[in-house]
């Protein structure tokens, strides 16, 4: 089974998420035993950022990897782990490697879906050999970003 670099760089839809990682020099540390659960914008995600700013991220690497490790927890989280938590109503926070929480949610009554702050997980339980990644639609930013 191929890591989270690996996994997300075969899918064919995480090209700039892919690009940025290799850019902030992050992908030893994604490729490394984890376990870890990532919170991917695939590349449509991207596409909704305003004109310019993915290549203004490439240049600036401390913002890239502030952005990039807020998509990212310790541990391996599933949709079934995020169904439990939240089944009473809550809505955890959880530190990611960049320090900031984000927060996790399951929304609506019948179909649920699963929230990353206002990020939608649109495809969840991506199995790597070093943990998890959650497709999202939508770039999320750290508060200090």
């Amino acid at each position: 089974m191929n890591n989270i670099v690996e996994t997300a760089d075969s899918a064919g839809s995480f090209k700039t998420l892919v690009a940025a990682v290799k850019a902030a020099g992050l992908v030893d540390a994604l490729s490394s035993a984890g376990p870890f659960t990532v919170f991917a914008p695939n590349d449509e995600a991207f596409a909704k950022l305003p004109a310019g700013t993915v290549q203004a991220l490439l240049q600036d690497i401390p913002k890239l990897r502030s952005i990039l490790t807020y998509h990212v927890i310790s541990g391996k989280v599933t949709a079934a782990d995020v169904a439990k938590i939240t089944s009473g109503g809550q809505t955890p926070s959880v530190n990611t490697l960049q320090g900031s929480p984000v927060k996790v949610k399951m929304n609506g009554m019948l179909n649920k879906s699963v929230y990353v702050n206002d990020a939608k997980v649109i495809s969840a339980d991506i199995d790597a050999s070093n943990g998890i990644i959650h497709v999202l639609d939508k770039v999320i930013s750290p508060p200090s970003a």
